[in-house]
């Protein structure tokens, strides 16, 4: 089969496509022809070496959407979807034509989604909820980086809580697209207007002007740091409002628990209440190392593989 595969870390070029065996599952675990596979960020870290507990060499990816070839009689033929935090870490992932997990690590895809819309929605949708999770049902809430791929599931999922959420974005068209899908936004400049309850920076470029827009025991909830990951905030800031910092990391949730969030919300998926990311670019498997390449450049857009 064809599979990326890197046996060394801290460079691109360490990344390439080649012929790999077939893997071969043991009781238990399924062989998943994978028909597509999301591309997240975190990715492109595990290659360039910054999750050091990536034992080599590895297959890498996270989200994938395919179908059950071997394993559990129930499971064989199913179209199924999934991520997690050993894929394409501790164990090979989805950026491959074939992918072997524990049968527990896989849910039944929504009809709704074909499969490239439901490998798109893994991480962004794991994320976004475990996020949630921290925020009262009355918040005020701003979601930060709303028209991007987490942003957008925040919005959909808050709103299906019960909130009102309000995306904040960078650009008019963001804004005009965001809008038309019926949420509030608003084109962040230098700060962040308003008095919120809750910040959701999925950005990681806004922890300190969210944390001067915050309620009395408001908080600010971040799942990315650029650069090397220190941030200069104000304590000041931060003690006065009795706020506090939320940290989020969808790589903490194993496979099986993914499975078992992403078949909870398959119902809402099937009913269009949920749905995919917005701008889904599919590339052939054979442009992976090119995909990768773009993403780390800061590409827009949803990437999935298609083998």
């Amino acid at each position: 089969m064809k599979a990326l595969r890197f046996e060394k870390t801290g460079d691109l070029v360490h990344l390439s496509l080649v012929e790999a065996p077939l893997p071969e599952p043991a009781a238990g675990e399924v062989l998943v022809r994978v028909k597509a596979a999301g591309l997240n960020k975190s990715d492109v870290s595990n290659v360039m070496g910054g999750h050091p507990y990536t034992t080599l060499p590895r297959t890498p990816g996270r989200d994938f959407a395919g179908i059950v070839e071997r394993g559990p009689q129930a499971l064989v033929g199913r179209a199924v979807w999934g991520t997690g935090n050993e894929i394409g870490f501790t164990r090979d992932g989805s950026h491959a034509e074939f992918l072997v997990l524990p049968a527990d690590a896989v849910a039944p895809k929504p009809q709704r989604l074909t499969f490239e819309e439901a490998a798109s929605c893994g991480v962004p949708y794991i994320t976004a909820w475990h996020a949630l999770e921290s925020v009262p049902q009355s918040a005020r809430l701003l979601v930060i980086g709303g028209a991007g791929a987490v942003g957008l599931a925040a919005l959909q999922l808050a709103r299906r809580q019960g909130l009102q959420p309000v995306a904040g974005v960078r650009r008019a068209e963001q804004k005009a697209n965001v809008e038309a899908r019926g949420f509030q936004a608003l084109v962040l400049e230098q700060t962040v207007p308003g008095e919120w309850d809750a910040v959701f920076d999925t950005t990681g470029f806004w922890l300190a002007q969210a944390i001067g827009a915050l309620a009395r025991f408001g908080r600010v909830i971040v799942i990315f740091a650029p650069g090397d990951g220190a941030v200069p905030v104000s304590a000041r800031d931060l003690y006065r409002r009795g706020a506090s910092i939320v940290g989020i990391n969808s790589l903490i949730y194993k496979p099986a628990e993914c499975a078992r969030l992403l078949a909870q919300l398959a119902p809402a998926f099937e009913a269009g209440e949920l749905r995919a990311p917005d701008g889904i670019v599919a590339r052939p498997l054979a442009q992976a190392t090119e995909a990768y390449a773009a993403l780390q450049r800061g590409q827009k857009g949803k990437v999935v593989l298609v083998p």
